[in-house]
């Protein structure tokens, strides 16, 4: 493991023309294994940000990793460095769960976010279209009268996803020991992160086979009554669900904070994927009363969808 670590310290990792010195971030008591950082990672696509690579303790190359693509990567792993002091504690889980031989042997690649753009990144865009125009007008307008002036142009979730399938994942199966199939490839978040991982899946399904959607924020943007959104969603979905042959999909939600707002979206979601043939055997929307919309939260829970996309 250390000969590895000094190997990744030591070596800049050039693929198609992405050239990166990775550091291995100091260790803490809140992380366990190893997370490699990847600065100001180099994209034509995005704004440049950092990845962090979690691996497990016992990373090895004679093992193959499946892997995890993960938003807002900074609040996954230490809470010594979150702005809120709360981490997912997605390595202490996945650890547990490796260590009990329960889960296949897997990495994480934590994609961080920059808070000022996070929306307009995770924002899955194409269901804009499912709006009609008078809506996404007022939206805009809407936008510019609170100082923001967003239009249609602003929103990147497009060019988000081509990042990690086509500069970012390439980068990764080059330079670290993964399963680079469909099977072994999944990716997750919270909230708009939730979001975009449904987006993700649906639009890469040849990409990914696994879809982590926590707390998933179903009213696009504010909760407001008679919310025209969620509609846009649903019917993006109605269109785009990918095949139950090959798929999984995990989406949950608490009953408190911004959470509260999700429950009323529960049998429609339900009903979206049991009508094209999913079941409990590939598609799971957990309730947890009481809980929250925070990384407190969604640590108590991480291991359910780690079990269902990774349980050898």
């Amino acid at each position: 493991m250390k000969k590895i670590l000094l190997f990744l310290l030591l070596t800049t990792f050039t693929f198609a023309q992405v050239k990166l010195k990775p550091r291995i971030l100091p260790k803490s008591d809140k992380v366990k294994g190893n997370v490699i950082r990847l600065d100001s990672f180099p994209t034509k696509l995005i704004k440049p940000r950092a990845v962090d690579v979690w691996i497990p303790v016992g990373y090895s190359p004679k093992k193959k990793y499946s892997v995890i693509y993960m938003h807002d990567g900074q609040n996954l792993f230490d809470a010594n460095t979150t702005w809120n002091k709360q981490e997912w504690m997605a390595d202490d889980i996945g650890m547990r769960l490796i260590d009990k031989q329960e889960i296949k042997d897997f990495i994480i690649v934590g994609i961080h976010n920059i808070p000022e753009i996070r929306f307009l990144d995770l924002y899955p865009k194409k269901t804009l279209n499912y709006l009609p125009k008078k809506i996404k007008d007022s939206i805009f307008e809407d936008s510019k009268k609170k100082g923001l002036n967003i239009t249609e142009a602003s929103f990147k979730g497009d060019n988000y996803l081509k990042f990690i399938v086509d500069e970012l994942k390439p980068y990764i199966d080059a330079n670290f020991f993964t399963l680079k199939d469909a099977e072994n490839t999944f990716i997750g978040g919270s909230s708009m992160g939730g979001l975009m991982s449904m987006y993700g899946i649906c639009e890469y399904p040849d990409v990914f086979s696994g879809a982590i959607c926590i707390s998933t924020h179903w009213p696009g943007m504010y909760p407001q009554d008679n919310n025209p959104i969620p509609d846009s969603f649903f019917a993006y979905l109605k269109e785009n669900i990918p095949s139950p042959n090959s798929h999984k999909f995990y989406f949950d939600f608490g009953t408190e904070t911004l959470d509260q707002y999700y429950p009323q979206y529960e049998e429609t979601v339900n009903q979206l994927f049991y009508n094209k043939g999913y079941s409990t055997e590939n598609y799971k929307n957990l309730r947890f009363e009481g809980e929250n919309h925070s990384e407190l939260s969604w640590q108590k829970r991480f291991d359910i969808p780690l079990l269902f996309l990774l349980e050898k």
